[in-house]
């Protein structure tokens, strides 16, 4: 069943109650990382496993998402700066337990590839914290494969 969350902004990143941070270094560009994030939203499917449908909605403005396993998400987009950050929050999900959830991607520019950084802020009652907190190196691997999955896809 399908919740509304409490609509937060980005300053939710820093002040969550639960925040997961990931990074990893890619070889692509960040202008080209960023076009997979932000504009190529459907290609997301391509390269992270977790996600099997990603659109975007309102030109952009809004993204619908559907993990493997049945998550679904209606998302409003908080931030998209041209090769440095793209931010968005879960307005809607059948996620038992969560109350507010961001996600952002930091791109910073390493050499002549990308620092990808990750950050999942999230709030929700005691049982989702656990279990999100326990979840910790299974978010952190998916991660880093999709990360390199998108690098080789960016690659090709």
């Amino acid at each position: 069943m399908a919740r509304r969350l409490r609509p937060v902004g980005l300053d939710f990143v820093d002040t969550a109650p639960v925040r997961l941070v990931f990074a990893r270094e890619v070889s692509a560009a960040p202008e080209a990382v960023f076009h997979a994030l932000a504009e190529d939203v459907p290609g997301w499917a391509e390269w992270f496993t977790a996600v099997r449908l990603a659109r975007r909605l309102d030109d952009g403005a809004r993204r619908e998402v559907l993990l493997t396993g049945g998550t679904r998400f209606e998302e409003t987009v908080l931030a998209a700066k041209e090769a440095e950050v793209y931010a968005y929050r879960a307005d809607v999900t059948n996620a038992p337990g969560m109350r507010a959830l961001v996600e952002e991607w930091r791109l910073v520019a390493a050499g002549t590839g990308t620092r990808v950084q990750w950050t999942f802020a999230a709030d929700g009652t005691g049982p989702f914290r656990l279990v999100l907190k326990a979840a910790r190196a299974g978010l952190g691997r998916a991660f880093r494969d999709a990360v390199t999955s998108l690098d080789r896809r960016l690659a090709s």
